[in-house]
């Protein structure tokens, strides 16, 4: 088949497009670079630097394409608090072009990568599709409405739309950013590097942490899943980790207890976050197959920004 997606040389966008590529389908990118690397990205996989907003370039990479996998996004949750209208701007604006874009080009299935952080605070856990949204950030009320876009709009033009709500993606391929870096690679180069990790709150908070592979998995079975039109469906491990928790299994991982430093002047975000699976599970025959533990392990020993070497194509999903 032929696929483009949307933020493909990004760390998710990437990971997809080369585990693709590897089953034998015909990929294009459309990536902007604000935060991607075609680096990343095997030979076989088209190329385009690009807006997701630019509907004419959509129109030309769209050509003969069977699905969009929809990935292009701003996604710093503490970023978005200072830019939330540049945050409307491409999370919104480019879901709607996408989808305008599909409509006259005549593509007929988009898979929008959403995000676990829509749910905010839950009174119940694990979180499932039906509980309320509580977005506690622009970055989560810009997830919310692309859902709503897609869905209305798939309806209205004849275009079966699937959202995939993501928690917190990790693996090899993750960039550090000099702010707001994603917590698994900012606290297992610090261990790796003898420094000192920084817990903000009390570290008793909990997240749902799903590694790379998995999330290739789901997205690739969303595409492909029959009967699937107008779902939300959760994308996690399904297994609540607290960040003190976390910080320990890296020092294990590592064979050295990092130094922590509290900082509880500054919150830690929700209290608690874990995926109910059940939903994918059923529509998907989604079951994640990587541990923390040994997720962790794999990130450590591929990801040539702890080994310190050049960046490299990584491998496929393991299966």
């Amino acid at each position: 088949m032929r696929f483009l997606i949307t933020g493909g040389a990004g760390f998710i966008g990437a990971a997809l497009a080369n585990a693709l590529v590897r089953e034998g389908h015909h990929v294009r990118v459309l990536d902007d670079l604000s935060a991607g690397d075609p680096d990343r990205l095997l030979p076989a996989v088209s190329f385009t630097r690009g807006d997701v907003r630019d509907v004419p370039k959509l129109w030309t990479l769209l050509q003969d394409v069977q699905g969009v996998f929809h990935l292009a996004a701003r996604v710093s949750v503490p970023e978005s608090v200072l830019y939330p209208r540049e945050y409307n701007d491409v999370n919104v604006g480019g879901t709607v072009s996408v989808m305008a874009a599909m409509r006259d080009v005549g593509v007929r299935r988009v898979v929008l990568a959403s995000s676990g952080t829509v749910y905010g605070d839950q009174p119940h856990q694990p979180v499932n599709e039906e509980a309320r949204p509580n977005p506690l950030a622009p970055y989560a009320v810009s997830k919310i409405a692309a859902e709503h876009y897609v869905f209305t709009l798939g309806r209205l033009y004849g275009i079966e739309t699937v959202a995939l709500r993501i928690f917190n993606a990790y693996g090899p391929g993750q960039l550090i950013p000099p702010a707001h870096a994603p917590v698994i690679p900012q606290f297992l180069k610090q261990a790796v590097g003898g420094g000192t990790v920084v817990i903000f709150g009390d570290g008793k908070q909990t997240r749902d942490f799903v590694y790379i592979d998995d999330v290739v998995r789901a997205l690739i079975a969303a595409m492909m899943a029959p009967n699937v039109n107008r779902q939300i469906i959760n994308v996690g491990s399904g297994r609540e980790t607290s960040i003190n928790e976390l910080v320990r299994l890296i020092g294990r991982v590592v064979g050295r207890t990092p130094e922590v430093i509290y900082n509880e002047a500054q919150g830690g975000g929700v209290s608690r976050l874990v995926a109910d699976l059940r939903k994918a599970e059923r529509l998907l025959g989604f079951h994640p197959e990587v541990g923390l533990e040994e997720g962790l392990r794999l990130l450590l020993s591929q990801d040539p920004q702890f080994r310190g070497e050049g960046a490299k194509p990584r491998a496929g999903p393991r299966r």
